[in-house]
């Protein structure tokens, strides 16, 4: 983890990101930092996965990477989960300015 960001830590893979998810909300969206995760809200219900899915495909698009490249390591039926970000030049920035 970082000081700036202490809820992303770069691993030989990529990115972890700590995700506080809040499912069934209107529209997914970037909240900001929720203590040492970055919550984000997800417009699907947490039924059969649904809500996982819906958190990889909003991520998939806010950085612009596809959907292969992200990957839930932990937290499948958590609130708290833990996603790898298969980018070297992933940027923490984007997720917090991000406006999709």
């Amino acid at each position: 983890m970082n000081e700036e960001y202490p809820w992303c830590r770069r691993v030989g893979e990529g990115w972890q990101i700590s995700v506080h998810a809040q499912p069934g909300a209107k529209k997914s969206e970037v909240v900001g930092p929720h203590g040492d995760a970055l919550k984000i809200r997800i417009a699907s219900p947490p039924v059969e996965g649904r809500a996982n899915e819906a958190l990889i495909a909003y991520l998939s698009t806010v950085l612009d990477m596809p959907r292969a490249g992200i990957t839930l390591l932990r937290g499948e039926s958590s609130r708290r989960k833990v996603v790898l970000i298969a980018s070297s030049d992933f940027d923490p920035v984007r997720l917090l300015t991000s406006k999709r």
